[in-house]
């Protein structure tokens, strides 16, 4: 089923569920993330749904997502990072999270969100190594504010324009993603001159 048919169908419910799911808990991985808050915003620029209802409930659902996946890990702790492969869980994903969280610490928690597959992972990593709650939240709030907004208003504002939905889409999310991938660059080219 295509993400407007999903959405015009389950409505607020399912943007909920799918959004708290996909930040903080591994299943989550496998969900739409950004593609699913454009596509939620062009469904709300076409009258589907109201966006002072959508983006406070999307804010909400993504913010105890990565604060479920933050006590999560605080519970699994090193367990998390000597788990066997299974189906869908591979360690990979969890050695690359904590890499991840490792070279950007607290901002982690925020860039993360704009990073497929390292967002569902990088919560239970900052609750693993025992990072401050009060830290945690502060980045939490702040990256599930950001994303939110920035995505569904994004496929709102594009949804007006686009003739073309598949490949407004793609540009949204390929130009919403560079910031992180330029901050990411910036940080490797950082750390390699001070090596």
């Amino acid at each position: 089923m295509d993400l407007e048919r999903l959405i015009e169908w389950g409505s607020y419910t399912v943007l909920v569920a799918i959004v708290f799911a996909e930040s903080g808990l591994f299943i989550g991985f496998v969900l739409p993330g950004d593609s699913l808050l454009v596509t939620a915003g062009v469904v709300a620029q076409r009258g589907h749904l109201d966006l002072k209802i959508l983006i406070p409930l999307l804010i909400v659902a993504a913010i105890s997502g990565d604060a479920t996946g933050y006590f999560i890990g605080r519970q699994a702790g090193p367990r998390l990072f000597v788990r066997d492969d299974a189906r869908f869980f591979k360690r990979r994903y969890v050695t690359r999270a904590r890499e991840f969280f490792d070279r950007h610490g607290g901002k982690a928690i925020t860039i993360s969100r704009f990073m497929a597959i390292i967002r569902s992972f990088v919560p239970s990593v900052a609750g693993a190594v025992g990072m401050p709650y009060g830290m945690f939240t502060l980045y939490n709030v702040a990256g599930g504010i950001l994303w939110v907004v920035s995505m569904t208003l994004a496929g709102y504002f594009v949804g007006e324009a686009a003739a073309k939905f598949e490949y407004a889409l793609i540009a949204v999310v390929f130009l919403l993603s560079f910031v992180p991938l330029v901050h990411l660059i910036r940080e490797q080219r950082r750390g390699n001159r001070e090596a």
